[in-house]
């Protein structure tokens, strides 16, 4: 055995409390002893019957964000099929109270692109409608006669250089039905079901900066005889369509805005004497007001505030605008006064449309969310009003085409970013 060490080699344990030689002014304090989890039991987490996997789905079951079963109808609070009635009840894939419920979905041979307004809806008396959306070059067309069909954007020299399209939309005229297409190279019309190109257009843009893209962009039938499609330089193109044949006519370029157009829209009820029949948008916010006839008359401007004007409708003299910060704002159509102002999303809205025989609004935005709401004017005072109908979340898409289905606005479609089908409500 080795001889005991000196004394002043032995050095006493600290006490638990006391200072270290490392820190004289910190005591070192004890550190508690972490609880062990208990084992479950009933009566623990709240619940004296389920246990914790039934407890979790219970959990899951009461989340505003739950995904629906095939087959199964969104409810409100306690009766299935319900409205739900109150504000925060967002039960059955975000749905909230009203009268609109998921019905089908037709699918696309491709998904659609993040563009404004990216779902065209042709609505024929007495048939079920027909559906298109762009994604890339190419239009899918779902029609109502006939198997699907794809359109391609025309104007590339040759394969690898095929422009892509930035728009579609059915135009409605008295004499005939057209489908209008825009892409980054001009404007091509075809019939109805797509079946025959009734007319091309190059966009002619000489000493254009090679900085900036080229594009055409905002369709919308106006004036009886008249489409008109907006280019990203800012002007307007106002196309004279015969009844039939293809002998269509540039009858006037509009020139008064300096941005790029966004969208068109043509009056869609009774327009009040004095106020415009025509509203284009544009990357600037700005509107500007326009009465069709013989010639476009501008009847007046209605400035931007910073934020991009990104879809845009019409009815009754009301002008509706969806805006890149979310809101929707009223204006009047005769005088250019803003009448309401709404943060109807959280995120940049991407599509706008009108029932014209009910006044009601869609709207569908990037937060995933499609809205309803009712236009109205108070018959005592004219003043403006708005009042939202219904809710609904699309999960994890990005909405960007949102379209009623008939002109009462009892069904809607919608469609989204990277989804390669349309969602029938």
């Amino acid at each position: 055995p080795h001889p005991p060490a000196p004394p002043h080699q032995h050095r006493p344990p600290l006490p638990r409390f006391a200072t270290s030689q490392f820190s004289q002014s910190r005591p070192v304090l004890p550190v508690p002893p972490r609880p062990s989890r208990p084992l479950w039991r009933p009566g623990l987490h709240g619940n004296v019957t389920q246990s914790p996997r039934a407890f979790a789905s219970s959990r899951r079951d009461a989340s505003p964000w739950r995904r629906r079963a095939p087959g199964e109808r969104g409810g409100g609070k306690g009766k299935p099929g319900g409205t739900g009635g109150d504000w925060g009840a967002l039960r059955g894939n975000g749905r909230r109270g009203g009268p609109y419920r998921r019905e089908r979905s037709l699918t696309l041979r491709s998904s659609s692109s993040a563009l404004y307004n990216n779902l065209a809806v042709l609505c024929p008396p007495a048939r079920p409608p027909a559906f298109g959306a762009v994604h890339g070059t190419t239009l899918s067309l779902l029609g109502n006669e006939g198997p699907p069909r794809q359109l391609q954007a025309r104007g590339g020299g040759s394969a690898l250089s095929t422009p892509l399209l930035t728009q579609a939309a059915w135009c409605e005229l008295p004499s005939r039905v057209l489908l209008v297409l825009t892409s980054q190279r001009g404007v091509q019309m075809y019939e109805s079901d797509g079946s025959t190109m009734v007319f091309w257009h190059a966009l002619d843009v000489p000493d254009h900066p090679a900085a900036h893209s080229v594009f055409a962009r905002g369709i919308a039938a106006a004036g009886g005889r008249f489409v008109c499609v907006g280019t990203s330089f800012g002007a307007v193109l106002v196309f004279d369509i015969p009844p039939k044949g293809t002998n269509v006519m540039l009858n006037e370029v509009l020139e008064q805005h300096r941005d790029p157009i966004t969208d068109i829209a043509a009056e869609q009820g009774q327009a009040p004497d004095g106020a415009g029949d025509l509203v284009t948008a544009d990357d600037s916010g700005t509107l500007c007001l326009w009465s069709t006839g013989e010639e476009f008359t501008l009847l007046g401007k209605i400035p931007g505030s910073g934020s991009t004007c990104s879809s845009v409708t019409l009815w009754n003299g009301i002008v509706a605008a969806g805006y890149g910060n979310g809101q929707i704002r009223l204006w009047e159509a005769g005088s250019g006064r803003i009448r309401a102002q709404v943060s109807a999303h959280a995120r940049w809205i991407y599509a706008l449309d009108l029932a014209p025989l009910t006044g009601k609004l869609l709207s569908g935005a990037e937060d995933s969310f499609v809205h309803v709401w009712k236009l109205s004017r108070n018959p005592d005072t004219d003043d403006i009003e708005i009042q939202h109908c219904h809710a609904e979340c699309v999960t994890d898409t990005q909405v960007c085409g949102a379209r009623f289905c008939d002109p009462a606005g009892d069904t809607f479609a919608v469609t989204g970013y990277d989804l390669s089908e349309i969602l029938c409500y």
